[in-house]
């Protein structure tokens, strides 16, 4: 599994967020300057990450993205699923019956294994752990 880069941009634009004031509203023009995202390209990745209520965007002259929810309730499992959708590792844990060979199949419980280790470590890994003195990223 490779997360795309609009993904890994969009944990660096909040983890640079998360080293602000919470609630303070960063500009796009800063965020994208500080982590060499073009506006564009940030406009697209804010997108999902605000659909799924991480991200509050603000328009004018002092516009810009403000984090949602406290760091210490933004993990990356939120983040990578905005923005890639479930998590799976095998189509065979699309859903149960997906693949016939589930119930039989030696290998399917380690996919969905992996997947709950995968799952429980991104929650558990939030913006706050990853801040180191709120230096900006």
């Amino acid at each position: 599994m490779v997360i795309s880069q609009a993904t890994e941009c969009a944990i660096r634009a909040l983890l640079y967020m998360a080293a602000y004031e919470p609630g303070q509203v960063v500009s796009k023009r800063d965020i994208c300057q500080a982590q060499e995202i073009t506006p564009g390209f940030l406009i697209k990745i804010m997108q999902p990450l605000i659909a799924g209520g991480l991200v509050k965007s603000y328009r004018g002259v002092a516009g810009g993205f403000a984090l949602a929810k406290p760091i210490g309730e933004i993990n990356l499992w939120d983040i990578i699923v905005a923005e890639e959708g479930p998590i799976l590792l095998n189509k065979c844990l699309i859903t149960p019956g997906y693949c016939k060979r589930d119930a039989t199949c030696p290998v399917h419980l380690v996919w969905c294994k992996s997947r709950e280790v995968l799952e429980k470590t991104l929650r558990q890994t939030k913006l706050d752990d990853l801040l180191v003195d709120r230096v900006v990223v």
